[in-house]
């Protein structure tokens, strides 16, 4: 059973918590703690939310994807994923701020922070978010930010509005967001006494900011990363990247060509990688729509895990 079946027969499910009476502007979460214990720096808005890993119990037996992070080979035990909780907050200040969730693995957290870049449909959409659940399934503690301030692209809007929603979502905003969360993400590990490059992962319209942040950012805090399918990467500010980035996509992609793929992955260099899923379109790897699909998704998926533990975890253990 893989993410389309997951899909079509499971969802996320969060229950709400209250926040410490105590110390309600604590700045760091303890994301090395097996226990849900303090908030982190929020606005007074945030909802705290948990949930135990019953998905990866019940609804996930026989996946070749494991929920465990220290095992990478094929044979694996989906008990080894015991827990995540799933945080929504805000990141930043004052107008600056953004909403967000956090999904923090529980058992076997490496300390290692991911920042997820959403496609168009936004940080809430169930498929996203479950990829990010998975991820978190994993041992890491994964950030997915709303890049479009509230307004998501929906699949009942008109396509003939899109361009005009598109270039709303101004560049140096996102831009901006982006570095928001990221800085979040080192400042609240450093709070834990924990100094980590953090891997940036995205998907389409996150999957080409994947490219203009790393370029932006010269290694300073990010150590890989991961672009599914990007859209709009700008192939000039290519060379600029200091880290390993993988690219997957599909080879039958109208949006994602895979000969671009081709030239920024020869610019960057670094080790970086390209892998092409044959007759796949735009999306398979977070939204199969088959069960073929959810086959290549499958291996998508161990590709990204086996590389962000190769870049991230392995060299620090």
């Amino acid at each position: 059973m893989g993410l389309y079946s997951l899909s079509t027969s499971a969802s996320l499910i969060f229950c709400n918590l209250s926040p410490n009476p105590r110390n309600p502007t604590l700045h760091h979460f303890g994301f090395l703690s097996t226990t849900f214990a303090s908030p982190l720096r929020t606005s007074s808005s945030s909802v705290y939310v948990q949930r135990a890993c019953d998905i990866g119990r019940r609804k996930l037996v026989g996946r070749r994807v494991s929920c465990s992070l220290l095992k990478v080979e094929e044979d694996i035990n989906d008990e080894a994923c015991e827990l995540v909780s799933g945080i929504e907050l805000s990141v930043g200040e004052g107008e600056d701020s953004i909403n967000a969730h956090l999904f923090k693995a529980v058992k076997n957290n490496n300390g290692t922070g991911i920042l997820l870049l959403s496609d168009i449909f936004g940080f809430e959409d169930s498929s996203t978010r479950e990829f990010a659940y998975r991820v978190a399934c994993n041992g890491y503690n994964v950030l997915l930010p709303d890049l479009f301030r509230e307004d998501p692209w929906t699949k009942d809007r008109p396509k003939i509005l899109f361009d005009e929603w598109i270039m709303k979502q101004e560049p140096q905003r996102v831009a901006k967001d982006i570095s928001t969360s990221a800085k979040w993400m080192v400042d609240e590990f450093l709070a834990a006494g924990i100094s980590k490059k953090l891997g940036l992962v995205g998907f389409c319209f996150g999957g080409g900011k994947v490219i203009d942040v790393l370029a932006r950012d010269q290694g300073a805090y990010f150590g890989i990363g991961v672009s599914f399918y990007g859209t709009r990467m700008d192939l000039s500010v290519a060379s600029d990247i200091k880290v390993p980035v993988l690219f997957i996509s599909g080879d039958n992609d109208p949006l994602c060509a895979v000969n671009v793929l081709e030239n920024i992955e020869k610019s960057i260099g670094r080790g970086s990688r390209l892998v092409t899923f044959k007759g796949r379109g735009h999306g398979f790897a977070h939204r199969p729509q088959s069960a073929e699909e959810d086959e290549d998704a499958e291996k998508a998926f161990t590709i990204m895990r086996n590389w962000l533990n190769d870049g991230l975890v392995a060299p620090t253990e």
